[in-house]
């Protein structure tokens, strides 16, 4: 059944912002008439960022991280080690190990991570990609950086699978994260001992 949105435009409002993750009715509600009662720059300021990040903003080709140009900030820098792929599960994972400043290779985003009962599967993530960014790319080692938990393990498990043939040093985000933790809720000192005491992924 197709979602038919109310025409009324403070219902429409409060309908839009239900859409959004972690937005509730009542929630969705108090920025509407926030949004009805601020002064029309505030609203138009909104308005406008909405419809630059979706005409300027879309992901790279290289590592699907979000970018501007053809290939992310990262991705273009030279100074970045290209031959470290760090395998995350979204653009807001690149966010939380940039800050932590322990990080200079690049990185790849899966775009979510493989659960059968979300009907999500290998082929709907990016994951043939990173298949093919090792096999042309001179690739010296690939940290999997998805979350500690039962999806994110899963993940990882597979990829390595995949990668092994190839020969390449597969390592995995060691002690700090908590199992069932998620990256981008991380700080940035866990992060940092995450990334120096990762192991080998058997």
């Amino acid at each position: 059944m197709t979602h038919t949105p109310p025409t009324d435009p403070v219902e429409r409002l409060i309908d839009a912002f239900t859409r959004l993750p972690g937005i509730g009715p009542k929630t969705a509600a108090r920025l509407a008439y926030f949004l009805l009662r601020a002064p029309d720059e505030v609203a138009l300021e909104l308005a406008e960022a909405i419809q630059a990040l979706k005409e300027r903003v879309h992901y790279c080709r290289r590592c699907f991280n979000v970018a501007e140009g053809d290939l992310c900030p990262i991705c273009a820098d030279p100074t970045r080690d290209q031959r470290t792929i760090c395998v995350v599960e979204e653009p807001l994972d690149v966010v939380a190990l940039e800050r932590s400043g322990a990080y200079r290779g690049v990185y790849h985003v899966l775009h979510g991570v493989i659960n059968p009962l979300e009907n999500v599967g290998p082929e709907d993530l990016r994951i043939k990609e990173l298949v093919e960014r090792v096999r042309q790319e001179d690739v010296e080692e690939i940290i999997l950086a998805t979350n500690p938990n039962m999806e994110g393990e899963a993940t990882a498990m597979y990829i390595a699978r995949l990668l092994e043939p190839f020969g390449v040093r597969i390592t995995r985000l060691a002690h700090g994260l908590p199992v069932g933790g998620d990256l981008e809720y991380a700080d940035q000192q866990t992060l940092a001992r995450a990334l120096e005491g990762r192991h080998e992924f058997r």
